[in-house]
């Protein structure tokens, strides 16, 4: 079972709050001790995380939260996002850049034009719009830790999974630019492979799939809150979350 560090005292940001994986990212990393800024398009989705963590709050003493409904679509959103937080706090100590969209499971000659374009510019565009707006706040932090969530497709695109799979190879080149960019500092950026997780993004890719035979969002979500803290030097690399380690990227030959 993964442990979560002491976050108490850190501020951390999740986008794609609301529900499934982000949604439990947020609440443990709350309970964890981190205020954290929930980034999400659905209110209703951030108010009922919001209230389970003003409920463990009352247990426990830990944990708040920011509610910012936001659509990643709304790139000068994202800037000012940059901006508020720095208002606020002057640093951030955790990105989970964990929102995205699947598209279509079509051949890629099928695919809409305007489909494709929102795939990019909510997995790709806004992740790296996030990164250029959150980045010197990280820089701020003693310990600053960015996790950029990938999939198993970026290195092994399947028939039928172009635009998803482009999307997700390219944050992981964003991942690893990053990476080698800040690798003298005490900032530490990593993507993540969540793996099939018993959410409804992958009951709309795969309905076929028994969702009793995956892992749920809180079990991946709790793997994930374990590498946050500032005791993990890795950097550059890949973490995948059905192993439960760090692997270094195939580099070309």
């Amino acid at each position: 079972m993964s442990t979560a560090p002491d976050l108490t005292g850190q501020v951390a940001l999740v986008t794609g709050a609301s529900r499934g994986i982000g949604y439990h990212l947020a609440k443990q990393l709350a309970a964890a001790g981190a205020h954290v800024i929930a980034v999400a398009r659905t209110v209703g989705g951030l108010e009922e995380l919001d209230d389970d963590i003003r409920q463990e709050r009352a247990r426990t003493g830990k944990g708040e939260a920011t509610l910012v409904p936001l659509d990643l679509g709304d790139m000068a959103g994202i800037d000012r996002l940059g901006g508020a937080i720095f208002e606020r706090w002057k640093k951030l100590d955790i990105l989970i850049a964990n929102a995205g969209v699947l598209g279509v499971i079509a051949p890629l000659g099928h695919v809409e034009a305007k489909v494709f374009e929102q795939v990019m510019t909510l997995n790709v565009n806004a992740t790296w719009r996030l990164i250029r707006s959150v980045d010197p706040l990280l820089r701020q932090s003693e310990a600053g830790r960015a996790l950029l969530l990938s999939s198993g497709a970026a290195a092994n695109p399947r028939a039928f999974w172009g635009p998803y799979a482009a999307s997700k190879a390219a944050v992981e080149a964003l991942a690893r630019s990053w990476a080698d960019e800040t690798k003298n500092m005490a900032l530490r950026v990593n993507a993540v492979d969540p793996g099939a997780t018993r959410t409804a993004m992958r009951a709309q890719a795969v309905p076929g799939e028994d969702p009793s035979t995956l892992p749920t969002a809180s079990e991946v979500a709790a793997r994930i809150v374990a590498i946050t803290g500032p005791d993990r030097t890795e950097t550059g690399q890949l973490f995948h979350v059905r192993d439960n380690r760090f692997k270094t990227f195939r580099l070309p030959e």
